[in-house]
């Protein structure tokens, strides 16, 4: 996993959404596939590239997949990010 994956899997508002969805929880992908207008193959992309990035892992039961949100990839992100708002709230106390 990368930065620029991560961003470029995090620039798709359907990805977004997916990763808003698996907050609460692992989904199959044909669950996932229900709350959208669009083909499996086009959700399977999506899923692919979330996964690519780290952002997702899927685990394995009987004769389905499911997805959930892998954490420490965005514990990761938020640590990055955090560097940017630490200096300027010292300099404000």
């Amino acid at each position: 996993m990368g930065f620029p994956e991560t961003f470029k899997a995090l620039s798709d508002s359907v990805r977004r959404e997916i990763l808003v969805m698996l907050k609460d929880g692992k989904m199959s992908a044909g669950e996932i596939g229900q709350r959208f207008d669009m083909t499996g193959a086009t959700i399977s992309y999506h899923l692919s590239q979330l996964k690519k990035a780290g952002l997702i892992f899927e685990t394995k039961y009987k004769n389905f997949i499911y997805y959930e949100i892998n954490v420490s990839v965005f514990e990761e992100v938020m640590l990055w990010f955090s560097q940017f708002g630490g200096k300027e709230n010292d300099k404000k106390n």
